[in-house]
């Protein structure tokens, strides 16, 4: 079962409540309400009863249908309560009070989960039965399911359903289909290894998320290869399934709803009508009919476009018509688009294509490849031009589109691929200065970086051949953005000012755009020169998103947004969301997802809340479709970022499954695992583990041509935490510092050396200068004022008062954090005999961080996991983590105490 958590954890909920619940389950046929339902009646212990009933299509003439099917065979039912219920000279509710007879025997006085399934076949005795059922106490759950489309107000279940919803508190579980990212889940678990991205959206656009369509068609195919199985036919079985939605249709309907199947997913109304001839009435008619039916479904009011409910149900009616009749169709279709001017390229190309008219279909797949990358949907851009690419395989300007497309939409290999293509068929000098530039951002997307040099070197000897212009500056800036990526900082700026200044003599603004982000971005990653490059990143922002430049603008905002500095959380937001929407203009996967979910922990990060920060990456690894993709930098960075956290917040054991995930990374390379596994072997207290590691962490140092602050922050507090000797400490900081590092996180670190060798009035004013640093986030300002505090306790010359005045100032700054810096606070707090009067931490709680006191409200209130994740826009694994802590802070074993202490 894939894509469900949610709603199984509702269900289980529910069903360990105690208490009489209700729930009912919604959803199309084979989106997986039985699949629910079994893995919730496989979570269940032994001391539950079950009863499963089943209704089935005619059952609305057998009385009490569902409640015999959950019976049927099962030992122990009453002979004469059975015959009671099937009595037709009994009266309805003698008959009613024996179903309930027959429940309540069977169930006794022990937990149950009672199943009625498909209620919209249900007899009205059934129905009555669900109702009163739900009436009865014990701890029971109670749980219907239904297809909401075949719901009609005659049935039972529709009066059903509106009594229940007045009567009872139902907790109403609606299936969707499966996103993208769960058919992909899917299909891993059922091949049992990755699976490419074009075969996920090839098999989930062909199911529509479906999952029971999913399955039959992988069927006896698990280890077949998915490229082969994704253009194979329906497999007879699931194909009868679907053609029975429209096999008694009356002919004049079916007519169109072939047509309609030929014409593709997106069938819009005038060239349904032009290729079947059909009057407007006539087809209004048969349309109104196969949406009743469920078979089509209306875009959006007033927008006379229709698609087919499933693709599966298109493709197998399309199947049943001759190759001719479909041709035919194709080829109405495309003179209708053509005749009618302005028509999607794609849709043109398609029937072009279909019609076997192949240099109608070329033209529209160059035009549509344009058009889709200016808009932004990069996976459609690369289909067009695939598609064109067929009958033109040398077409530089298709390969120029793939290529491009292939790296908006993460698919690198395909990229670097057409890249290359595209810079061998090159005609012109731009053409090969455009096709360098892409592959030199591939080679650092795939961490070649040896290939980087050597593409770096050809464009070097291609402007030495160039004269003054456009190529040449197009070219300078292709040679600082790879020294900018290569942290070759003062190199960079000095090609980007060589190809500005020729960008100004020539008039090329979109070229002195680019070269100004290469500039800015490279002076941003030094201290001295930050604030110029932030202000210069800033401007250029504004300028490209004026030329409609989003590809640009969105990088830019991204090297804003990783370089915000000492920005207000408010405005960093701000940033974040403009670098997504423009991300998205542009069509740039990583930037809209994952770099903005990166963004949204480090504000949290920087504010100080630990569990916002966790669950925004963990969000963004659900969303990230390129996570799974061992072979992007990205998904380094991010399980890099997700480590450190999970270390900060004392989940060590998460932090070693992702630190574990890391080590088949390409990209985990220099000090990322050796310098993760050193803090983890700190924070787990195993100091010989630690020392060992070390030697690995200097040799990665020596290789590592920069450093950060903190980096040598993190790195340092953990070895003091497990008590590393002093001529180590020194060492390390030696070694993890130099003159580059931020000013505030250099003086942070020596606070803490300082401090580990007894120098306690030099920490104490390090210390302070670091705790005052905007630039430093809220966690390591508070970390710095707990150090200042316990030095001041052993300076004799510092009133109490000062110690006193950092606990406090640390306690609001870690007031939403956990692990070892709350840790450390404490036991200044103990010393200063703070533990139980300080007024941020004292009373009800005191332990429990801001975001925990408000879970514990809420759990107080009786929510659910589930419902706390979804009131708080946290994910539920977070909220589990939440109740875990709170139970053990508060000292109690359960959520009802937890009430009980919070009065």
């Amino acid at each position: 079962m894939v894509g469900r958590d949610r709603e199984l954890g509702q269900l289980t909920e529910l069903a360990a409540s105690g208490q009489s619940r209700v729930a009912v389950i919604a959803g199309e046929p084979g989106v997986g309400k039985t699949r629910l339902i079994q893995e919730l009646l496989a979570t269940l212990g032994s001391e539950y009863t079950v009863l499963v009933g089943t209704a089935e299509p005619g059952s609305l003439s057998r009385p009490y249908e569902v409640l015999l099917d959950a019976v049927d065979g099962r030992p122990g039912v009453d002979e004469f309560q059975l015959d009671s219920l099937a009595d037709p000279d009994r009266s309805p509710v003698e008959r009613l009070h024996a179903g309930l007879a027959i429940v309540d025997d069977f169930v006794g006085e022990r937990p149950a989960v009672i199943v009625f399934e498909d209620l919209h076949w249900a007899d009205s005795e059934s129905a009555a039965l669900f109702e009163r059922i739900a009436d009865t106490g014990g701890s029971r759950l109670l749980i219907g399911t239904y297809r909401p489309d075949e719901v009609t107000s005659r049935q039972p279940i529709a009066a059903l359903l509106a009594r229940l919803g007045r009567r009872y508190a139902v907790t109403h579980l609606g299936l969707e289909r499966l996103t993208e990212s769960d058919t992909a889940a899917l299909l891993t678990t059922i091949t049992g290894k990755p699976v490419p991205y074009r075969s996920v959206v090839a098999f989930h656009e062909r199911t529509g998320g479906n999952p029971f369509f999913l399955e039959e068609l992988m069927r006896g195919h698990e280890n077949d290869s998915l490229e082969v199985l994704g253009e194979q036919p329906l497999p007879w079985s699931l194909a009868e399934v679907l053609r029975r939605q429209v096999d008694e249709l009356q002919p004049p309907v079916r007519r169109i709803v072939e047509a309609a199947a030929v014409l593709g997913h997106r069938v819009p109304f005038d060239l349904l009508a032009a290729v079947t001839g059909a009057g407007e009435d006539e087809l209004i008619a048969a349309l109104r009919e196969l949406v009743v039916l469920g078979v089509l479904v209306e875009d959006q009011e007033g927008q006379d476009d229709f698609h087919f409910r499933h693709s599966l149900v298109r493709e197998a009616i399309s199947a049943r018509l001759l190759g001719r009749e479909q041709r035919r169709l194709h080829e109405a279709a495309l003179e209708a688009l053509l005749a009618a001017g302005g028509s999607d390229p794609a849709m043109v190309a398609l029937h072009a294509r279909a019609a076997g008219r192949y240099d109608e279909m070329v033209a529209a797949a160059r035009k549509g490849t344009a058009l889709y990358l200016s808009i932004g949907s990069a996976y459609q851009a690369l289909q067009l031009a695939e598609m064109g690419l067929e009958e033109e395989s040398d077409d530089a300007e298709l390969l120029a589109g793939a290529a491009q497309a292939a790296w908006l939409a993460d698919l690198l290999d395909d990229a670097i691929s057409y890249a290359r293509r595209w810079q061998d068929r090159a005609a012109t000098r731009s053409e090969q200065v455009e096709a360098l530039y892409l592959l030199v951002r591939l080679a650092w997307d795939t961490e070649e970086e040896a290939r980087m040099e050597a593409l770096t070197d050809e464009v070097e000897r291609l402007i030495a051949k160039l004269p003054p212009g456009a190529e040449q500056a197009r070219a300078m800036t292709v040679v600082a953005q790879s020294c900018m990526l290569r942290d070759q900082t003062e190199v960079a700026v000095s090609w980007a000012d060589r190809a500005i200044a020729l960008a100004e003599e020539f008039d090329l603004p979109r070229v002195r755009l680019a070269a100004l982000v290469e500039k800015g971005a490279a002076l941003t990653e030094r201290a001295s020169s930050s604030d110029e490059g932030r202000a210069l990143l800033a401007w250029v922002v504004d300028e490209a998103e004026k030329l409609g430049e989003w590809v640009l603008a969105a990088r830019t905002l991204n090297h804003v947004v990783q370089n915000a500095g000492a920005a207000e959380p408010a405005e960093h937001a701000e940033i974040l969301e403009r670098m997504r929407i423009d991300a998205e203009r542009a069509g740039i996967e990583s930037l809209a997802v994952a770099a903005y979910f990166q963004g949204r922990a480090r504000i949290a990060t920087r504010e100080g809340d630990l569990a916002a920060a966790i669950t925004a990456l963990e969000l963004g690894r659900e969303r990230d479709r390129g996570y799974e993709q061992r072979h992007l930098r990205r998904t380094c960075y991010h399980a890099v970022f997700l480590s450190g956290l999970y270390l900060e917040a004392g989940e060590l054991d998460l932090a070693d499954q992702t630190i574990e995930g890391l080590r088949s990374s390409p990209y985990a390379t220099g000090l990322i695992v050796p310098g993760l596994d050193f803090h983890l072997a700190c924070r787990r207290g195993d100091l010989a583990a630690a020392q060992s590691q070390l030697d690995q962490v200097f040799a990665a140092l020596a290789e590592q041509s920069w450093r950060s602050g903190s980096q040598a922050h993190d790195l340092i507090s953990a070895a003091l935490f497990v008590g590393l000797p002093l001529p180590t400490l020194d060492r390390m900081g030696e070694e993890l510092l130099d003159v580059h590092v931020w000013d505030a996180a250099r003086t942070l670190v020596e606070a803490q050396l300082a401090e580990a060798h007894g120098e306690w009035a030099k920490a104490l004013a390090s210390y302070r200068v670091a705790a005052d640093a905007p630039v430093l986030g809220a966690s390591a300002r508070g970390t710095a004022h707990v150090g200042a505090a316990r030095c001041a306790l052993a300076l004799t010359d510092q009133p109490r008062e000062v110690a006193v005045g950092h606990v406090q100032k640390a306690a609001r700054l870690l007031c939403q954090w956990r692990g070892w810096r709350v840790a450390q606070l404490e036991e200044v707090r103990a010393r200063l005999g703070l533990a139980a009067a300080d007024g941020a931490t004292a009373g009800v709680g005191a332990a429990l961080t801001r975001r925990e006191r408000q879970v514990a409200v809420l759990v107080a209130d009786g929510l659910t996991n589930a419902e706390l994740a979804r009131r708080l826009f946290i994910s539920p694994k977070t909220v589990a983590i939440h109740v875990s802590n709170i139970l053990h802070k508060l000292g109690v074993s359960s959520r009802t105490e937890v009430a009980d202490v919070l009065g």
